[in-house]
Protein backbone atom coordinates (compact mmCIF):
# COMPACT_ATOMS: atom_id res chain seq x y z
CA UNK A 1 0.00 0.00 0.00
CA UNK A 2 1.50 3.35 -1.05
CA UNK A 3 1.43 6.71 0.70
CA UNK A 4 -1.26 7.97 -1.68
CA UNK A 5 -3.52 5.04 -0.75
CA UNK A 6 -2.99 5.67 2.97
CA UNK A 7 -3.74 9.39 2.56
CA UNK A 8 -6.89 8.57 0.59
CA UNK A 9 -8.14 6.17 3.28
CA UNK A 10 -7.45 8.63 6.13
CA UNK A 11 -9.21 11.51 4.36
CA UNK A 12 -12.15 9.26 3.44
CA UNK A 13 -12.58 8.10 7.03
CA UNK A 14 -12.50 11.69 8.28
CA UNK A 15 -15.04 12.76 5.69
CA UNK A 16 -17.36 9.89 6.56
CA UNK A 17 -17.07 10.81 10.24
CA UNK A 18 -18.01 14.41 9.54
CA UNK A 19 -20.96 13.42 7.39
CA UNK A 20 -22.24 10.99 10.00
CA UNK A 21 -21.98 13.43 12.88
CA UNK A 22 -23.27 16.39 10.82
CA UNK A 23 -21.47 19.09 12.78
CA UNK A 24 -24.03 21.26 14.56
CA UNK A 25 -23.06 24.98 14.68
CA UNK A 26 -21.31 25.93 17.90
CA UNK A 27 -23.94 28.61 18.57
CA UNK A 28 -26.48 25.84 19.14
CA UNK A 29 -26.18 24.40 22.62
CA UNK A 30 -26.58 20.65 22.82
CA UNK A 31 -28.85 19.41 25.56
CA UNK A 32 -29.34 16.19 27.44
CA UNK A 33 -32.24 13.93 26.56
CA UNK A 34 -35.43 15.19 28.20
CA UNK A 35 -34.06 18.64 29.16
CA UNK A 36 -37.14 20.44 27.89
CA UNK A 37 -36.18 24.05 28.70
CA UNK A 38 -32.69 23.61 27.25
CA UNK A 39 -34.23 22.16 24.06
CA UNK A 40 -36.66 25.09 23.84
CA UNK A 41 -33.80 27.59 24.19
CA UNK A 42 -31.66 25.82 21.57
CA UNK A 43 -34.56 25.64 19.10
CA UNK A 44 -35.17 29.38 19.47
CA UNK A 45 -31.49 30.21 18.93
CA UNK A 46 -31.50 28.00 15.82
CA UNK A 47 -34.58 29.76 14.42
CA UNK A 48 -33.29 33.29 15.11
CA UNK A 49 -29.70 32.77 13.92
CA UNK A 50 -30.34 30.60 10.88
CA UNK A 51 -33.60 31.73 9.20
CA UNK A 52 -32.13 30.82 5.81
CA UNK A 53 -31.43 27.29 6.91
CA UNK A 54 -28.35 25.10 7.27
CA UNK A 55 -28.10 22.89 4.16
CA UNK A 56 -25.52 20.56 5.74
CA UNK A 57 -28.02 19.71 8.47
CA UNK A 58 -30.97 19.42 6.13
CA UNK A 59 -32.56 22.55 7.63
CA UNK A 60 -34.40 24.34 4.85
CA UNK A 61 -34.87 28.14 4.79
CA UNK A 62 -37.78 29.14 7.01
CA UNK A 63 -38.06 32.81 6.01
CA UNK A 64 -39.72 31.73 2.75
CA UNK A 65 -41.41 28.32 2.80
CA UNK A 66 -42.93 26.73 -0.30
CA UNK A 67 -46.35 25.11 0.03
CA UNK A 68 -47.76 22.30 -2.05
CA UNK A 69 -50.67 23.07 -4.37
CA UNK A 70 -54.03 22.36 -2.77
CA UNK A 71 -57.70 22.05 -3.68
CA UNK A 72 -60.10 23.62 -1.19
CA UNK A 73 -63.37 22.87 -2.95
CA UNK A 74 -64.06 20.34 -5.66
CA UNK A 75 -67.85 20.18 -6.03
CA UNK A 76 -69.58 18.37 -8.85
CA UNK A 77 -70.62 20.83 -11.56
CA UNK A 78 -74.33 20.35 -10.95
CA UNK A 79 -77.12 22.40 -9.42
CA UNK A 80 -77.49 26.07 -8.58
CA UNK A 81 -74.48 26.18 -6.28
CA UNK A 82 -71.12 24.54 -6.81
CA UNK A 83 -67.53 25.65 -6.45
CA UNK A 84 -64.09 24.44 -7.46
CA UNK A 85 -61.22 26.33 -5.86
CA UNK A 86 -57.48 25.66 -6.17
CA UNK A 87 -54.45 27.33 -4.60
CA UNK A 88 -51.08 27.12 -6.38
CA UNK A 89 -47.61 28.75 -6.33
CA UNK A 90 -48.09 29.27 -2.60
CA UNK A 91 -45.45 30.43 -0.11
CA UNK A 92 -45.42 31.19 3.63
CA UNK A 93 -43.60 34.10 5.26
CA UNK A 94 -43.12 34.47 9.00
CA UNK A 95 -41.74 31.15 10.26
CA UNK A 96 -38.47 32.96 11.00
CA UNK A 97 -40.33 34.84 13.76
CA UNK A 98 -41.44 31.64 15.49
CA UNK A 99 -40.95 31.32 19.23
CA UNK A 100 -40.97 27.80 20.63
CA UNK A 101 -42.66 27.90 24.04
CA UNK A 102 -42.71 24.26 25.18
CA UNK A 103 -41.55 20.80 24.15
CA UNK A 104 -42.15 17.28 25.46
CA UNK A 105 -41.01 13.82 24.51
CA UNK A 106 -37.42 14.35 23.40
CA UNK A 107 -36.32 11.53 25.68
CA UNK A 108 -33.68 8.88 25.20
CA UNK A 109 -36.37 6.70 23.64
CA UNK A 110 -38.62 9.11 21.69
CA UNK A 111 -40.78 6.29 20.34
CA UNK A 112 -42.19 5.53 23.79
CA UNK A 113 -44.40 8.64 23.83
CA UNK A 114 -45.56 11.53 21.67
CA UNK A 115 -43.18 14.35 20.83
CA UNK A 116 -44.88 17.71 21.35
CA UNK A 117 -43.72 21.10 20.10
CA UNK A 118 -45.61 24.26 21.12
CA UNK A 119 -44.98 27.64 19.53
CA UNK A 120 -46.35 30.96 18.35
CA UNK A 121 -45.85 33.23 15.34
CA UNK A 122 -46.91 36.91 15.46
CA UNK A 123 -48.01 36.91 11.82
CA UNK A 124 -47.95 33.99 9.39
CA UNK A 125 -48.40 35.26 5.84
CA UNK A 126 -49.62 32.99 3.07
CA UNK A 127 -49.34 34.32 -0.51
CA UNK A 128 -49.90 32.78 -3.89
CA UNK A 129 -52.41 32.38 -6.69
CA UNK A 130 -55.87 30.88 -6.94
CA UNK A 131 -58.15 29.52 -9.63
CA UNK A 132 -61.90 29.31 -9.11
CA UNK A 133 -64.84 28.04 -11.12
CA UNK A 134 -68.39 27.85 -9.93
CA UNK A 135 -71.99 28.88 -9.97
CA UNK A 136 -74.01 30.81 -7.40
CA UNK A 137 -77.59 30.82 -8.62
CA UNK A 138 -77.42 32.75 -11.92
CA UNK A 139 -73.88 34.08 -11.35
CA UNK A 140 -71.04 32.11 -12.91
CA UNK A 141 -67.54 32.24 -11.46
CA UNK A 142 -64.44 31.80 -13.58
CA UNK A 143 -61.54 33.75 -12.15
CA UNK A 144 -57.89 33.62 -11.24
CA UNK A 145 -55.71 36.01 -9.28
CA UNK A 146 -53.54 36.52 -6.22
CA UNK A 147 -54.51 35.19 -2.81
CA UNK A 148 -53.41 36.52 0.56
CA UNK A 149 -53.85 35.22 4.11
CA UNK A 150 -52.54 36.59 7.39
CA UNK A 151 -52.91 34.31 10.40
CA UNK A 152 -52.42 36.77 13.26
CA UNK A 153 -50.94 35.69 16.61
CA UNK A 154 -50.78 32.15 15.29
CA UNK A 155 -50.32 29.48 17.98
CA UNK A 156 -49.60 25.86 17.25
CA UNK A 157 -49.06 22.51 18.94
CA UNK A 158 -47.45 19.75 16.92
CA UNK A 159 -47.84 16.15 18.06
CA UNK A 160 -45.44 13.73 16.40
CA UNK A 161 -45.36 9.97 16.43
CA UNK A 162 -41.95 8.74 15.34
CA UNK A 163 -40.28 5.46 14.55
CA UNK A 164 -36.57 4.67 14.69
CA UNK A 165 -34.30 3.80 11.81
CA UNK A 166 -30.75 2.57 12.31
CA UNK A 167 -27.95 3.62 9.97
CA UNK A 168 -24.21 3.46 10.57
CA UNK A 169 -24.85 2.34 14.15
CA UNK A 170 -26.85 5.50 14.85
CA UNK A 171 -30.53 6.18 15.38
CA UNK A 172 -32.49 8.34 12.94
CA UNK A 173 -36.07 9.49 13.41
CA UNK A 174 -38.82 8.92 10.88
CA UNK A 175 -42.12 10.77 11.26
CA UNK A 176 -44.94 8.24 11.35
CA UNK A 177 -47.65 10.81 12.00
CA UNK A 178 -47.71 14.58 12.55
CA UNK A 179 -50.90 16.20 13.87
CA UNK A 180 -51.12 20.00 14.17
CA UNK A 181 -53.46 21.93 16.47
CA UNK A 182 -53.67 25.64 15.75
CA UNK A 183 -55.34 28.76 17.06
CA UNK A 184 -55.17 32.44 16.14
CA UNK A 185 -56.59 35.82 17.05
CA UNK A 186 -57.71 36.62 13.51
CA UNK A 187 -57.53 35.36 9.95
CA UNK A 188 -57.28 38.12 7.31
CA UNK A 189 -58.13 36.73 3.88
CA UNK A 190 -58.21 38.41 0.47
CA UNK A 191 -58.74 37.26 -3.12
CA UNK A 192 -57.97 39.69 -5.92
CA UNK A 193 -60.27 39.73 -8.94
CA UNK A 194 -62.69 37.16 -7.53
CA UNK A 195 -65.44 38.54 -9.79
CA UNK A 196 -63.44 39.30 -12.89
CA UNK A 197 -65.79 41.84 -14.41
CA UNK A 198 -67.06 43.44 -11.21
CA UNK A 199 -64.51 45.01 -8.84
CA UNK A 200 -67.18 46.22 -6.41
CA UNK A 201 -68.57 42.71 -6.00
CA UNK A 202 -65.03 41.33 -5.49
CA UNK A 203 -64.44 43.85 -2.70
CA UNK A 204 -67.84 43.09 -1.16
CA UNK A 205 -67.30 39.32 -1.06
CA UNK A 206 -63.85 39.80 0.51
CA UNK A 207 -65.40 41.96 3.21
CA UNK A 208 -67.91 39.18 3.89
CA UNK A 209 -65.05 36.68 4.19
CA UNK A 210 -63.27 38.85 6.72
CA UNK A 211 -66.32 39.82 8.75
CA UNK A 212 -67.22 36.15 9.15
CA UNK A 213 -63.72 34.70 9.22
CA UNK A 214 -64.48 32.41 12.18
CA UNK A 215 -67.27 30.65 10.27
CA UNK A 216 -65.07 30.28 7.20
CA UNK A 217 -62.20 28.98 9.33
CA UNK A 218 -64.45 26.39 10.98
CA UNK A 219 -65.53 25.14 7.56
CA UNK A 220 -62.02 25.14 6.07
CA UNK A 221 -60.11 24.05 9.18
CA UNK A 222 -59.61 20.39 8.11
CA UNK A 223 -58.11 21.47 4.78
CA UNK A 224 -55.98 24.19 6.39
CA UNK A 225 -54.68 21.74 9.00
CA UNK A 226 -53.70 19.33 6.24
CA UNK A 227 -51.69 22.11 4.59
CA UNK A 228 -50.03 23.10 7.88
CA UNK A 229 -49.19 19.45 8.58
CA UNK A 230 -47.42 19.11 5.23
CA UNK A 231 -45.49 22.36 5.77
CA UNK A 232 -44.27 21.41 9.26
CA UNK A 233 -43.52 17.86 8.15
CA UNK A 234 -41.37 19.08 5.26
CA UNK A 235 -39.39 21.30 7.67
CA UNK A 236 -38.59 18.47 10.09
CA UNK A 237 -38.18 15.48 7.77
CA UNK A 238 -34.97 16.58 6.07
CA UNK A 239 -33.32 17.35 9.42
CA UNK A 240 -34.29 13.95 10.81
CA UNK A 241 -33.00 12.32 7.63
CA UNK A 242 -29.55 13.94 7.78
CA UNK A 243 -28.84 14.28 11.50
CA UNK A 244 -28.99 11.28 13.76
CA UNK A 245 -31.11 11.60 16.88
CA UNK A 246 -28.11 10.77 19.06
CA UNK A 247 -26.01 13.56 17.47
CA UNK A 248 -28.67 16.12 18.41
CA UNK A 249 -27.99 15.57 22.12
CA UNK A 250 -25.12 15.27 24.53
CA UNK A 251 -23.85 11.73 25.00
CA UNK A 252 -25.17 9.86 27.99
CA UNK A 253 -22.62 9.92 30.79
CA UNK A 254 -21.54 6.42 31.71
CA UNK A 255 -21.51 5.63 35.37
CA UNK A 256 -17.95 5.29 36.57
CA UNK A 257 -17.17 1.89 37.93
CA UNK A 258 -15.43 1.75 41.26
CA UNK A 259 -13.32 -1.27 42.00
CA UNK A 260 -13.45 -2.35 45.59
Amino acid sequence: MGMRDILFIVLSLQLVGLLQSQMIPKEIKKCRFGESQCIVDSMNVLIKKFPRGIPALGLKPIDVVDIRNSKFWNDEKVGAFWLQFDLFDQVNYGFENTTITKVNGFDENPTSSLIEIHGRIPSLIHKGNYLSQGRVWIVELNSTGESFSDFQNFRFVLKLKVIMEYRNNKRYLKIYKLTPFVNMDRWVFWLDNFFESNTDMSIAINHVFNQHWVEFWNELEPKNLKIFASVFRDIFEDVFEKVSYDDMFLPIAKESQVNV
